[in-house]
């Protein structure tokens, strides 16, 4: 059974900064990419940033210079450091392993096979 748990989320002020994390077990990762979505109520899903096994990463416009995503492929595990967080960056985040080929296919959440739970990220204004 695939796994993938992610932990970190909570409140915090604007300014401030977060540190999300997602172990993933049951399978071997090393020909998927990770990625982090993010979803707000009526809204889709949107894509914040990926990591390929490589160690490539990618980021949406709206975190680059903000948000850092990074791994640990020895433990299966990923995460994102998120800084000068804003009320915009509140949302449910979702940790996601995906396999699929082509050079935007980690943006797309059709994309991913497997999905977190999420976790809660909330700023104060």
């Amino acid at each position: 059974q695939v796994l993938l748990v992610e932990s970190g989320g909570g409140l915090v002020q604007a300014g401030g900064s977060l540190r999300l994390s997602c172990a993933a077990s049951g399978r071997t990762f090393s020909s998927y990419f990770m990625g982090w979505f993010r979803q707000t109520p009526g809204k889709e899903r949107e894509f914040v940033a990926a990591r390929r096994w490589s160690g490539t990463t990618y980021y949406a416009d709206s975190v680059k210079g903000r948000f850092t995503i990074s791994g640990d492929n020895a433990k299966n595990t990923v995460y994102l450091q998120m800084n000068s967080l804003n009320p915009e960056d509140a949302a449910v985040y979702y940790c996601a392993a995906g396999n699929r080929y082509g050079s935007s296919a980690h943006k797309f959440p059709h994309n991913y096979d497997y999905w977190g739970q999420g976790t809660q990220v909330t700023v104060s204004s």
